[in-house]
């Protein structure tokens, strides 16, 4: 299993960079961060610090999306910093969420969002596309490698993301949600005539090194009211009697709006409505031995990397014992079934 520390492009950008270069040290092998570029600051810009100072971690958004950034405009940019520091970006990308809801937009289509993997994919891996009737190439663009990781959570997206995707982001570590959601992308992988196994299988939750459970799930309660926000656009297009697991839609019945000035934050005022239960089905917290135990899972499920979320009070700490004792735990497990 390999793992990705999430971070927000909060200033100062410095300690951004900081904290990626200490994920490095610690045995992580991506750093990923928000891409919302009105609430925190550019990630491109930081990512290229990233790799200026790191050896081999690799960077990317998770989340970006079709709607705010010009589709060549995205590809160009990894094909640069692909140029400058190797093939070490990926591309995690979505409908959009902070992103274009802060402005008042709206997600794109899955149509939309399927043109835009397809644009994004063949430009940054130095490859020509047809884009609005054109043939179009970067000239000075030779060998760069680019994955595209899909976010998704509803039906429809999990099959786009089967057909087309070189990875699956699934914003929440419950064990058996994501048992149907990795089912269902392989299940779509198969029937596009693709080798499932070929997919990379992303978990990505907070995860916090601790013993206080309340103030654990206080510090993390923020995610459930995040992904709330998805799973109340799949509730309004499936109702709350589709294939979606249960535990996914019931919790979000005592949703009453969400403030995207609080987004990803500790101590977020709209995410109150998300009882424990879900914190900590959603999240990874407690013990070194406790976060072990639910990777091992998770791991059994088909899941490749972990990525761990640090909108926290406690990110050093966590990334020490991640770094001394739950990585080498992992890999090391990995090792002897081998």
């Amino acid at each position: 299993m390999e793992f990705g520390a999430v971070l927000q492009c909060d200033p100062p950008a410095q300690r951004t960079v900081a904290l990626a270069k200490k994920a490095e040290e610690h045995g992580f092998d991506y750093v990923w961060t928000f891409d919302s570029h009105l609430l925190w600051q550019e990630p491109y810009v930081i990512y290229s610090q990233i790799l200026a100072e790191t050896r081999s971690i690799k960077v990317g958004p998770m989340v970006t999306n079709p709607a705010t950034r010009d589709w060549t405009v995205t590809a160009s940019t990894y094909a640069t910093l692909n140029q400058m520091y190797g093939n070490r970006t990926v591309c995690g990308i979505g409908r959009g969420d902070s992103a274009v809801r802060v402005t008042n937009g709206a997600p794109t289509t899955l149509k939309t969002l399927r043109q835009a993997i397809h644009v994004i994919r063949e430009l940054a891996n130095s490859r020509p596309v047809e884009y609005n009737g054109a043939t179009l190439q970067f000239p000075w663009s030779k060998g760069s490698e680019l994955e595209i990781w899909v976010a998704a959570y509803g039906p429809l997206a999990l099959k786009l993301t089967g057909e087309v995707g070189d990875g699956f982001i699934l914003q929440l570590a419950d064990v058996d949600i994501a048992e149907w959601m990795i089912r269902t992308v392989r299940q779509a992988a198969v029937n596009a005539g693709r080798d499932p196994d070929s997919i990379s299988f992303c978990v990505a939750a907070p995860m916090y090194i601790g013993t206080d459970r309340e103030h654990m799930r206080n510090q993390c309660r923020w995610f459930g009211g995040m992904v709330g926000n998805h799973v109340a656009d799949i509730v309004s297009k499936y109702g709350s009697d589709s294939s979606v697991p249960q535990a996914l839609t019931d919790y979000i019945a005592g949703r009453q709006g969400y403030d995207y000035n609080e987004h990803g934050r500790a101590g977020n005022t709209h995410a109150d409505f998300v009882p424990d239960e879900i914190v900590d089905r959603f999240c990874i917290l407690g013990t070194a031995e406790e976060h072990m135990e639910k990777l091992e899972k998770l791991k059994a499920l088909g899941v490749t990397q972990f990525a761990g979320y640090l909108q926290h009070d406690n990110k050093e700490e966590t990334l020490r014992v991640y770094g001394e004792t739950v990585i080498p735990a992992l890999r090391d497990h990995v090792a002897a079934k081998a």
